[in-house]
């Protein structure tokens, strides 16, 4: 009786953990991207801007998707689409974009400037 107490608490445990880790990563959003050829592909259009205040969000490419975190501008570039959370298109004009975006040398540095435009990448 005891070693079947146990062992039904074991699958209860290794479910537990399974359940959590599915709810964690449906609700958790982090910013692995997929860079495609055309407009219509793409989630979002991005155009990078030369200034930092220009920016919408500064971005900073991690080299590993474990490095990605929230919607904070984190971004990890997958190889394949199947693998992403978004997918862009950097558009040529900057009236084309949905999200202006300036790429940083310090992971510290990346963030939201316009909020506004937060609801693009969830």
């Amino acid at each position: 009786m005891l070693q079947l107490l146990k062992t039904n608490n074991f699958h209860l445990m290794k479910y537990s953990v399974f359940i959590t880790v599915m709810l964690l990563s449906i609700t958790s959003k982090g910013q692995s991207v997929f860079s495609v050829d055309y407009e219509s592909q793409a989630d979002v259009k991005v155009f990078v801007v030369q200034y930092e205040s220009q920016a919408d969000l500064k971005v900073y490419k991690v080299d590993y998707q474990s490095q990605v975190k929230g919607n904070e501008g984190l971004w990890y570039f997958v190889d394949y689409k199947s693998q992403s959370d978004k997918t862009i298109h950097f558009v040529k004009y900057e009236s084309q974009a949905d999200v202006k975006i300036f790429f940083v040398k310090y992971q510290s540095q990346a963030g939201w400037r316009n909020s506004s435009k937060k609801h693009f990448f969830y």
